[in-house]
Parts: C-alpha cells; sequence; structure tokens
C-alpha cells in the first residue's frame, strides 16, 4: 500500500454493490444509502472530485413490486431495471440533496465506450458535469443491453464498469464497496483461519483461481469479477480499495492514506 499515493487522490469513483444497498430481507438499506450520500457529499464539498458508478436497479425493482425472486427472464430484468432505475435515483436525489449536493445520471452500454466518438462524448459529459460540482451517478443500461455474440452491449457486472469508468474520467482511484472486509487468502465465511490479503500488485492465475463465485440473489456479482475490475485498473496504472460497504465512513481514511481492506497497485 502507498499511503502518500493515496493523499493525492483527487478524483475518486465509488462503486457500491447491490448488497451494500438491499438488506437481506428485500428491503432497502436506507441506513447505508444516508451514510454513501452524506460520505460522498462531504467529500465533494471538501474539494475533491467523486463519481458513484452503482448497482441495485434490479434490486429496488424487487423491493418496489414486492416481488422475492429474481425473475430468470431477461426482459423481465431489464422490466425490473427500468422501474427500480426511476426509484434509485430518486432516492439518491433525496438522499444527497439533504447534505446540499446535486447529483446526475448517466446510464451507459459497453458499445458506448468501445466506439471511440462516443467515448469522447462520454469522457467530456462527465469532465462537464464534474467541473459543475456534480457528482455523476452512473450505471449500467440494464434496461436495453444485451449480450449475444454479433452485439454485446453489457458491461458484464458492474465491478467491471467501476474500473472503466476509472480509467475513462482518469481518476486517481476506485473505492469498491462490497459485503465483505476486503480479499482473503480463502473464504471467510466457511475458514476461520482465513487471512486477509492487504496489498495485491498484480493478478495472477492463482489469484483469480482463488476467486469465488457470484453473490446474492438481489446482485450478480462475486470476488471473480471484482479481480477481473482489478486487471482493468492495472492496465491503466490506477489503484484500487476493495473494502467493506457496511464502513463508508472509512473512505475519508482510506484518502488518508490509512490501512483499510485489500489495496490494488503497485
Amino acid at each position: 500500500m502507498n499511503p502518500n499515493k493515496l493523499k493525492t487522490v483527487k478524483r475518486l469513483v465509488v462503486k457500491i454493490g447491490t448488497s451494500s444497498l438491499i438488506l437481506a430481507n428485500g428491503q432497502l438499506n436506507l441506513k447505508n444509502i444516508d451514510e454513501l450520500a452524506f460520505s460522498l457529499s462531504s467529500l465533494q464539498h471538501e474539494g475533491y472530485e467523486v463519481i458513484l458508478v452503482t448497482s441495485g436497479a434490479i434490486g429496488v425493482g424487487l423491493n418496489v413490486l414486492g416481488m422475492t425472486r429474481r425473475p430468470t427472464e431477461i426482459a423481465k430484468q431489464q422490466a425490473l431495471a427500468a422501474i427500480g432505475q426511476v426509484e434509485l435515483m430518486s432516492l439518491y436525489n433525496h438522499m444527497f440533496a439533504r447534505y446540499q449536493q446535486k447529483v446526475a445520471q448517466l446510464l451507459l452500454t459497453n458499445d458506448v465506450i468501445e466506439y471511440p466518438e462516443s467515448r469522447q462524448n462520454a469522457t467530456e459529459s462527465l469532465n462537464a458535469i464534474l467541473a459543475l460540482g456534480i457528482i455523476p451517478i452512473i450505471n449500467e443500461n440494464d434496461a436495453v443491453s444485451v449480450d449475444e455474440m454479433d452485439h454485446k452491449t453489457k458491461f458484464g457486472d458492474n465491478d467491471k464498469l467501476g474500473a472503466i469508468v476509472t480509467n475513462l474520467s482518469d481518476a486517481d482511484l476506485l473505492v469498491m464497496l462490497s459485503d465483505i472486509d476486503g480479499l482473503y487468502d480463502k473464504n471467510p465465511n466457511i475458514f476461520e483461519d482465513a487471512t486477509l490479503i492487504e496489498h495485491v500488485s498484480e493478478i495472477t492465475d492463482q489469484l483469480m483461481k482463488s476467486a469465488g463465485g457470484a453473490g446474492s440473489r438481489f446482485g450478480t456479482g462475486g470476488m471473480t469479477s471484482k479481480l477481473e475490475a482489478a486487471k482493468l485498473i492495472f492496465e491503466n496504472d490506477k489503484q484500487m480499495i476493495l473494502t467493506n460497504g457496511a464502513r463508508i465512513w472509512e473512505i475519508r481514511d482510506i484518502l488518508a492514506g490509512k490501512k483499510k481492506g485489500t489495496y490494488f497497485g503497485q
């Protein structure tokens, strides 16, 4: 971990997963969302440039409709995403407004990033929003994204999107908020002697093999997707912290160079 490098961060991307936004019973985690709004607003007011990459549209859609199971049909998932995205942004707008912070919404698909002209447009839009002192809130456009052989518009998951946005915006740091304290040498939910890995300087095949599977019924992420995101971070000489979304206030400690979670970087 490089405390001095973290202390020089000016622009950061914070990615929050569905498991940090939705409680196990399917209800919204209002405490966490409020803490997120407070922490990011405070940082923005202090001069940091903050970008939020959020998951949760489908999870919130399930909550809105009172559904307990995520449907398997793509069209139904897309409908839930469309319903949930409206509610999610309404909630973010309300929460951030409590702390005198304006927000903007950007919905991206993979093809926007793949084509140079649209990629440049997305970069310029992000820079313009940040120059106005507004926090961009970015999600994948799940209501229209498809993943087919000849027309891939999905990123795969929002962990990857967090890394892509970090590179797209030339941010100094990606803070990945998850439901775990960081990367462990083995599954801490199974093995009591699991040890937190504080620093990762490269993503090896052995490390990828040790990663677990997918996440909760409300989300799609897992440790593998976070390591894939870290690969993109390394390719662009950026840095990433994986830490627990239940302690959002620790972002300030991270920016002060204190050890939290797992640090990915040189």
